[in-house]
């Protein structure tokens, strides 16, 4: 599934955010999260840097604060959860980093 973000100025740190909520049964919740990020197109040798610090949960949410980034790729973030009736899912976001504007 695909989550939608908006492109990333090259020199803003953001949060983003994955909610679940179409996603889960009633009553299940969220138990641990992670994201990763992989280059969709261009070139970056380490497109894991982008991602900051460890994902957090609020509810059917996931935040994971995003940095910096190469200018002219998209990168293809995944976020993965299990849930507490021990599904696994995904849900997959792709952010374009963008030239500042002056």
């Amino acid at each position: 599934m695909r989550a939608s973000i908006p492109a990333k100025l090259v020199g803003e740190t953001v949060l983003e955010t994955f909610d679940f909520l179409s996603q889960l049964a009633l009553g299940e919740t969220l138990s641990t999260a992670t994201v990763t990020a992989a280059v969709y197109s261009g070139t970056d040798a380490s497109p894991s840097a982008i991602v900051s610090g460890s994902a957090t949960i609020s509810g059917t949410k996931v935040t994971q604060l995003i940095t910096a980034g190469t200018l002219g790729v998209v990168y293809l973030l995944t976020c993965t959860v299990t849930t507490s009736l021990s599904q696994t899912l995904l849900l997959e976001a792709f952010l374009a980093v963008v030239p500042n504007q002056t």
